[in-house]
Protein backbone atom coordinates (compact mmCIF):
# COMPACT_ATOMS: atom_id res chain seq x y z
CA UNK A 1 0.00 0.00 0.00
CA UNK A 2 1.30 3.43 -0.91
CA UNK A 3 2.21 5.76 1.92
CA UNK A 4 1.10 9.39 2.06
CA UNK A 5 2.55 11.94 4.47
CA UNK A 6 0.34 15.02 4.87
CA UNK A 7 2.16 17.93 6.52
CA UNK A 8 0.73 21.06 8.11
CA UNK A 9 3.22 23.39 6.40
CA UNK A 10 3.05 26.39 8.71
CA UNK A 11 3.24 24.22 11.83
CA UNK A 12 6.33 22.52 10.41
CA UNK A 13 8.01 25.83 9.65
CA UNK A 14 7.16 27.56 12.91
CA UNK A 15 8.17 24.66 15.18
CA UNK A 16 11.44 23.86 13.36
CA UNK A 17 14.11 26.33 14.46
CA UNK A 18 16.14 26.54 11.25
CA UNK A 19 13.00 26.85 9.10
CA UNK A 20 11.48 29.46 11.43
CA UNK A 21 14.67 31.50 11.14
CA UNK A 22 14.53 31.45 7.32
CA UNK A 23 10.78 32.15 7.35
CA UNK A 24 11.22 35.17 9.65
CA UNK A 25 13.38 36.92 7.08
CA UNK A 26 11.47 35.75 3.98
CA UNK A 27 8.29 33.68 4.18
CA UNK A 28 8.52 32.17 0.71
CA UNK A 29 12.11 31.07 1.37
CA UNK A 30 10.95 29.28 4.52
CA UNK A 31 8.24 27.46 2.56
CA UNK A 32 10.70 26.55 -0.20
CA UNK A 33 13.21 25.18 2.31
CA UNK A 34 10.53 22.93 3.83
CA UNK A 35 9.47 21.73 0.38
CA UNK A 36 13.10 20.96 -0.58
CA UNK A 37 13.66 19.01 2.63
CA UNK A 38 10.50 16.95 2.19
CA UNK A 39 11.21 16.44 -1.54
CA UNK A 40 14.49 14.76 -0.60
CA UNK A 41 12.60 12.50 1.82
CA UNK A 42 10.01 11.66 -0.84
CA UNK A 43 12.71 10.88 -3.41
CA UNK A 44 14.48 8.46 -1.08
CA UNK A 45 11.45 6.64 0.34
CA UNK A 46 8.12 5.19 -0.76
CA UNK A 47 6.20 8.14 0.74
CA UNK A 48 4.19 10.60 -1.33
CA UNK A 49 4.33 13.95 0.48
CA UNK A 50 1.52 16.53 0.55
CA UNK A 51 2.23 19.89 2.20
CA UNK A 52 -0.72 22.16 3.02
CA UNK A 53 -0.42 25.89 3.72
CA UNK A 54 -3.02 28.51 4.56
CA UNK A 55 -3.52 30.41 1.34
CA UNK A 56 -4.87 33.61 -0.01
CA UNK A 57 -7.28 33.88 -2.87
CA UNK A 58 -10.44 32.33 -4.20
CA UNK A 59 -8.86 29.27 -5.77
CA UNK A 60 -6.86 26.50 -4.20
CA UNK A 61 -3.35 26.75 -5.60
CA UNK A 62 -1.40 23.55 -6.22
CA UNK A 63 2.11 22.83 -7.39
CA UNK A 64 4.30 19.76 -7.69
CA UNK A 65 2.70 16.43 -6.97
CA UNK A 66 4.93 14.33 -9.16
CA UNK A 67 7.52 11.68 -8.36
CA UNK A 68 10.22 14.26 -7.59
CA UNK A 69 8.24 17.05 -5.96
CA UNK A 70 5.75 16.91 -3.10
CA UNK A 71 2.25 18.16 -3.79
CA UNK A 72 2.04 21.66 -2.29
CA UNK A 73 -1.44 23.09 -1.72
CA UNK A 74 -2.68 26.44 -0.45
CA UNK A 75 -6.17 26.65 1.01
CA UNK A 76 -8.78 29.04 -0.34
CA UNK A 77 -9.55 32.31 1.43
CA UNK A 78 -12.68 30.94 3.08
CA UNK A 79 -11.10 27.71 4.35
CA UNK A 80 -8.19 26.83 6.59
CA UNK A 81 -5.27 24.54 5.89
CA UNK A 82 -6.59 22.45 8.79
CA UNK A 83 -9.84 21.74 6.90
CA UNK A 84 -7.93 20.80 3.74
CA UNK A 85 -5.70 18.45 5.76
CA UNK A 86 -8.71 16.80 7.38
CA UNK A 87 -10.54 16.42 4.06
CA UNK A 88 -7.55 14.86 2.30
CA UNK A 89 -6.89 12.53 5.25
CA UNK A 90 -10.50 11.29 5.19
CA UNK A 91 -10.47 10.74 1.42
CA UNK A 92 -7.04 9.13 1.15
CA UNK A 93 -7.18 6.94 4.28
CA UNK A 94 -9.62 4.68 2.44
CA UNK A 95 -6.97 3.81 -0.17
CA UNK A 96 -3.56 4.58 1.32
CA UNK A 97 -1.49 4.39 4.48
CA UNK A 98 -1.91 8.04 5.49
CA UNK A 99 0.23 9.79 8.10
CA UNK A 100 -0.57 13.33 9.19
CA UNK A 101 1.97 15.65 10.83
CA UNK A 102 0.69 18.72 12.67
CA UNK A 103 0.92 20.38 16.05
CA UNK A 104 -2.80 21.12 16.08
CA UNK A 105 -4.44 18.59 18.43
CA UNK A 106 -7.90 19.04 16.88
CA UNK A 107 -6.53 18.27 13.40
CA UNK A 108 -4.72 15.20 14.69
CA UNK A 109 -7.80 13.93 16.54
CA UNK A 110 -10.02 14.44 13.50
CA UNK A 111 -7.56 12.72 11.16
CA UNK A 112 -7.04 9.84 13.57
CA UNK A 113 -10.77 9.12 13.61
CA UNK A 114 -10.66 8.84 9.80
CA UNK A 115 -8.03 6.11 10.02
CA UNK A 116 -4.89 8.17 9.47
CA UNK A 117 -1.81 7.74 11.64
CA UNK A 118 -0.98 11.02 13.34
CA UNK A 119 2.14 12.59 14.76
CA UNK A 120 3.52 15.89 15.95
CA UNK A 121 5.92 17.84 13.76
CA UNK A 122 8.76 16.70 16.03
CA UNK A 123 7.53 13.13 15.55
CA UNK A 124 7.62 13.67 11.78
CA UNK A 125 11.24 14.87 11.85
CA UNK A 126 12.15 11.90 14.08
CA UNK A 127 10.44 9.52 11.63
CA UNK A 128 12.23 11.14 8.67
CA UNK A 129 15.61 10.90 10.44
CA UNK A 130 14.96 7.24 11.26
CA UNK A 131 13.91 6.38 7.68
CA UNK A 132 16.93 8.16 6.18
CA UNK A 133 19.27 6.54 8.70
CA UNK A 134 18.00 3.09 7.72
CA UNK A 135 18.50 3.90 4.05
CA UNK A 136 22.05 5.10 4.66
CA UNK A 137 22.91 1.96 6.61
CA UNK A 138 21.54 -0.24 3.83
CA UNK A 139 23.73 1.54 1.25
CA UNK A 140 26.93 0.58 3.12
Amino acid sequence: MDKVLIVDGHSAILITDWLAEIHASHQESGRNALVRELAEFQNLTDFHVVIIFDGKGNSRDKQGGNEKDPLVMFSRTNETADRVIERIAVQQSKKYDVQVASNDRMVLDSCSVSGAHVMSIKGMWDMIDKQLSILRKNKH
